[in-house]
């Protein structure tokens, strides 16, 4: 059986910068970490591994510097890392990125069929929670998103079942493979990273696939190919406090009746 991870290189939220003419994510200059959904994606794809036998493989789309948060998950017990670098994938949008990697997975597909692709929910640059998705969509495959982990994996009835965060509770779901799953933060915790695992990430170096690797229309990635845009990033403004009326001061009933009045005002009730 054969999983990818999909791993993306974030950048520090508290540093995030807009170029204003490409409306495009400033990453020059700026401190990077694994996006932190992808570990716990990661953590479920050696959860599988450990209990059904698999060979884990990485994927990420971005600049060469991205072969240290490739190298970094290594250190837990993947098996191979690819990176896709090329400045044709520069600007991708989810559309376009979900694009891409597809198109990473069918390549390795060729070298050993790929099952299942595991990705976190969503990024903490971006947080459209739309290449996992994505990629279901441009590969034809079934898809488990929200989940809190894989319970089983049957490769002979060629079958998964996983769980899924719903608003109100929990669901089981069973779906045939080939699957995308994305993973939730309620997932379990990533293990540690053994010493074994680290001095055979230091000694790895990771696959990098330029265009020329993948089967791609040049047309469909990049600021070209991306139907959507980045206007502008912003912090929200900062609340006001609310209206605070004592009950040990106006009394239980008239603090309920200017708590009503205020709601009645605002249109709420």
């Amino acid at each position: 059986m054969h999983v990818v991870v999909c791993v993306k290189q974030v950048p520090d939220t508290t540093q995030v910068r807009v170029d204003p003419v490409t409306n495009t994510l400033i990453r020059e200059g700026i401190p990077t970490v694994v996006n932190p959904f992808d570990y716990y994606a990661l953590e479920c794809a050696l959860s599988i591994k450990a209990r059904f036998g698999a060979t884990v493989t990485l994927i990420s789309m971005g600049p060469p510097d991205a072969v240290k948060s490739l190298k970094k998950c290594l250190a837990y017990g993947a098996d191979r890392a690819v990176l896709l670098t090329d400045r044709a994938f520069a600007g991708s949008d989810t559309w376009a990125t979900s694009y891409a990697l597809s198109a990473a997975v069918r390549r390795l597909s060729q070298d050993e069929p790929v099952d299942i692709v595991i990705c976190g929910k969503q990024t903490i640059d971006g947080d459209t929670a739309q290449t996992g998705p994505g990629i279901a969509r441009h590969l034809g495959w079934q898809q488990v998103t929200y989940s809190t982990g894989v319970e089983h994996v049957d490769p002979d009835a060629r079958t998964i079942t996983a769980e899924r965060k719903l608003e109100r509770g929990k669901e089981i779901v069973r779906t045939t493979l080939p699957v995308v799953v994305t993973v939730v933060e309620d997932a379990p915790e990533i293990r540690y990273a053994s010493l074994p695992g680290i001095i055979t990430s230091l000694r790895y170096t990771p696959e990098t696939w330029s265009v020329q690797q993948v089967d791609v229309e040049l047309a469909n990635l990049g600021l070209k190919g991306s139907p959507t845009k980045v206007k502008r990033i912003f912090a929200p403004p900062q609340r006001s406090g609310g209206e605070v009326v004592s009950v040990e001061k106006a009394g239980l009933v008239d603090a309920v009746k200017s708590a009503v009045d205020v709601l009645h005002t605002q249109g709420v009730l």
